[in-house]
């Protein structure tokens, strides 16, 4: 008896394949699309990126802590503060530049004042050594009660009293151009001085920065405590670093790319029926409007594998069309109006000879057809078949 209830299951388990292996589908009229999928992420056109700020000087290498920074995906308008990065040490330092440049200036006052004194004493004592000139030259006239000697040492006198004036108004024409020289010096070093606090100062301002357009902020990954994570508050970056950008919601694409072996059939302008894995059932149309031109290989790919990289815009907006979401893409390559479409399983043969099985009360007759357009699913019969019929689909 037991062996009898196992028969019988078996039967009954073939029965259940048999039907399962005559499921049908019905042949229908429509427009036929032959498309190719891609993958890709979704990007904005218009965007503005924003690097943590480069610091001028010595001291640009050194790590920057964002004190503020705004929330991941807000969206913000222009003009709006978006992120702020510590700047107490850079401000402590321009504090001490200005009063390098306070004690530059003060010395250049205080030098001007002794190289006055000074210039006074060299007038001084050219004055007095033309004093001693003219005494020595009428000494050297008086010729009464001298002796010849006298006369001689009167008038070497004389000369030496001229030499001497003459060599003190040499040197006061040296003295002037060490002066100018001694403070061009000083000068130089407060301008020097001056181009360092202002380099710094400059560089506060770049630490507050402001939304350049109004858009929606996306942050950046950051690697942080052994792995990635977007920026947040309390990061360090370093100068000229990406951690965020400011898009425009409103024009977006994707970035997709395509094998190099197919690329051939995609062309500037092809529609597109884009979708989102992250919203099921939500579709988008678009358009390619660019191509790239040459193919380029992955780090994790083999060499001869090759990709084209291929941009398509997003015609209109939608509030969850965001930056960084994975998207698949169906290019229409081609279209064909009113076509009769069925399953591409259901057609059989090879070398341009396809036939269908087709209904015939209780069983399938095969039906010669020509077939059209093919994707990955279905097919276009152009003749040997009318919509409605009901064909046998393995």
């Amino acid at each position: 008896m037991r062996s009898k209830f196992l028969v019988l299951a078996v039967i009954a388990a073939l029965l259940a394949g048999a039907a399962n292996s005559n499921s049908t589908a019905k042949a229908t009229r429509g427009t036929f699309l032959k498309t190719m999928r891609l993958a890709g992420q979704t990007s904005a056109r218009n965007f503005v990126n924003i690097n943590a700020p480069t610091p001028k000087g010595p001291e640009s290498n050194r790590s920057l802590i964002l004190l503020k920074l705004v929330k991941p995906g807000a969206f913000v308008k222009k003009g709006e503060l978006i992120a702020s990065i510590d700047a107490q040490s850079t401000a402590d330092h321009v504090d001490d530049v200005a009063d390098m440049v306070k004690q530059a200036d003060s010395d250049i006052r205080k030098r001007k004042s002794e190289q006055q004194i000074e210039w006074e004493t060299l007038q001084q004592t050219l004055r007095q050594s033309k004093s001693d000139m003219e005494k020595a030259k009428l000494d050297a006239k008086t010729t009464v009660l001298l002796t010849d000697i006298e006369r001689e040492l009167l008038e070497l006198n004389a000369e030496e009293t001229a030499a001497r004036y003459k060599q003190l108004q040499q040197d006061l024409v040296f003295h002037k151009a060490g002066f100018d020289a001694e403070i061009r010096i000083l000068e130089y070093t407060k301008e020097r001085q001056q181009r360092h606090h202002d380099r710094h100062a400059n560089d506060l301002k770049s630490f507050t920065i402001y939304s350049p357009f109004t858009g929606l902020a996306v942050m950046q990954q950051i690697f942080r405590g052994g792995e990635m994570g977007q920026v947040r508050e309390g990061d360090q970056v370093w100068p000229g670093m990406l951690f965020m950008k400011v898009v425009n919601t409103s024009s977006m694409q994707v970035e997709a790319k395509a094998n190099q072996a197919e690329s051939s059939d995609l062309r500037v302008g092809q529609k597109v029926k884009i979708g989102l894995d992250a919203f099921p059932g939500v579709q988008f149309d678009g358009r390619i409007y660019s191509i790239g031109a040459l193919a380029a290989g992955g780090w994790n790919q083999s060499a001869y594998v090759r990709s084209v990289p291929v941009n398509i815009q997003i015609d209109g907006s939608d509030p969850r069309l965001i930056p960084d979401l994975s998207a698949s893409c169906d290019v229409v390559l081609e279209s064909s109006e009113n076509a009769v479409n069925v399953p591409l399983s259901a057609i059989h043969g090879e070398s341009g000879k396809f036939s269908v099985l087709v209904r015939r009360g209780q069983s399938f007759e095969e039906q010669p057809i020509t077939v059209g357009l093919r994707n990955a699913e279905f097919a276009s019969v152009l003749s040997g078949l009318k919509a409605g019929e009901e064909v046998r689909v393995n």
